[in-house]
């Protein structure tokens, strides 16, 4: 629609509109593309991601594209598409970063419930910052979790500690990643 006042139109041209669509469209093709694990970052409401989900089962070619675009039509009624946008762009290495990171922490925490005082040292001399006596006791606890058949609140808790530490230490995940055994 054209504005007669300021000689310019108010709403965007045909074309325009038609690349932002191409835009949702190719938003709702790298949606169905992820893994369930990588979906589970992405801020979706439940409906979006089921046709996600929907998507992603659809092996029929002619279906599948059919359920991408029922997608991309959902994805155009959402108003700000760009905290979907900026999880969904996150470069791949960014990701296995995080992935790396994320075993990182697992395995020292695997292994400070298994070896006990010989991987608790061998982390605080790794991470200075650590609180021995405060792991020391997550250590114990989840100990007698997993004795007593319990719910691993500790074990819980000593993940969380394992990646503040790991998180705050900064970059590099390669050089960190050695673990002597």
């Amino acid at each position: 629609m054209r504005d007669d006042e300021n000689e310019q139109f108010d709403e965007p041209s045909r074309s325009q509109r038609r690349r932002d669509a191409l835009g949702v469209l190719e938003l709702a093709e790298k949606l169905v593309a992820m893994t369930a694990s990588q979906l589970k970052r992405v801020p979706l409401e439940e409906s979006i991601l089921d046709a996600v989900k929907d998507a992603q089962r659809i092996t029929s070619h002619i279906a599948h594209k059919r359920q991408v675009h029922f997608l991309a039509k959902k994805l155009r009624k959402i108003e700000d598409l760009d905290p979907i946008r900026a999880v969904v762009d996150q470069p791949i290495e960014e990701r296995r970063k995080e992935t790396a990171e994320l075993h990182l922490i697992e395995d020292w925490r695997k292994r400070l419930i298994e070896e006990g005082d010989d991987a608790l040292n061998q982390l605080v001399a790794q991470f200075p910052a650590a609180d021995r006596h405060h792991l020391r006791q997550l250590v114990r606890q989840a100990h007698l979790e997993i004795k007593t058949s319990r719910a691993p609140s500790a074990q819980r808790s000593l993940f969380q500690v394992v990646k503040g530490l790991v998180k705050g230490q900064g970059s590099d995940i390669a050089a960190r990643s050695v673990i002597v055994e």
